[in-house]
């Protein structure tokens, strides 16, 4: 098993506060709820860093959490982590030239660990559709407590939909202000027809500025620490 270094998502309060209480809302949707595909309607909504956040989050809660990046077609997790050594990621698996025990990476957050996409295929959602991701799903929730699966946006490819139906639940990331309501419920529509439970919708990019109810609540409680005895 190979090792990478992971880049930590930022440590504001409210960020913190925010995939705690995402990784609360998933833990109590039922323990039958163990492989979970996150997807978006658009690129650049902020899916993957929310996948990672969430990942980390449950691993800090002392689970062990295997992050799958299945955006095969466009990942943006190794470069944005700057892993340069030559790491086997999922499309090896899935197309025969590596084993499960080849791709699977550890990071520095204990009982967290990653499977990278690997090199752009030229069938993804054929690649996807294979009995050996089903049994690499199926096995993975045997050894971690949870399988985060970042997927393409649902919008855009059907790749999402075919990740989907071999997961037990989906979560929908959404940008704030940037993508129109008609467009979020027919990417709603389609995930729903994989049959895969959504477990609800993440509003992401939000401007807190604008937001002066939530901007002064954690302001007054976790703003200043030295007003905190």
């Amino acid at each position: 098993m190979q090792s990478v270094t992971l880049k930590n998502i930022s440590k504001d309060y409210r960020i913190n506060e925010a995939y705690k209480t995402l990784r609360t809302n998933l833990e109590f949707s039922g323990s039958d709820k163990r492989a979970i595909v996150l997807t978006s309607s658009t690129p650049n909504e902020g899916k993957s860093t929310v996948s990672q956040g969430l990942a980390m989050s449950l691993a800090e809660g002392g689970k062990r959490v295997l992050l799958i990046d299945a955006d095969l077609r466009k990942s943006v997790l190794r470069g944005r982590h700057r892993v340069t050594s030559e790491v086997k990621g999922l499309s090896h698996y899935l197309s025969g030239q590596a084993r499960v025990a080849d791709v699977v990476c550890s990071t520095q957050e204990e009982g967290m660990f990653i499977i990278f996409a690997g090199v752009v295929p030229p069938n993804p959602s054929e690649l996807l559709g294979q009995e050996q991701f089903v049994e690499l799903i199926e096995n993975a929730k045997k050894e971690y407590d949870y399988v985060i699966v970042d997927a393409p946006p649902l919008g855009s490819v059907i790749d999402a939909a075919v990740i989907a139906r071999v997961c037990d639940a989906s979560v929908l990331v959404v940008a704030a202000n940037t993508v129109s309501y008609k467009f979020i419920r027919t990417v709603k529509s389609q995930l729903e027809k994989t049959e895969c439970p959504i477990l609800g919708v993440v509003l992401n990019k939000v401007n807190m500025k604008q937001n002066r109810y939530y901007g002064k609540y954690y302001g007054n409680y976790y703003g200043d620490s030295s007003r905190r005895k």
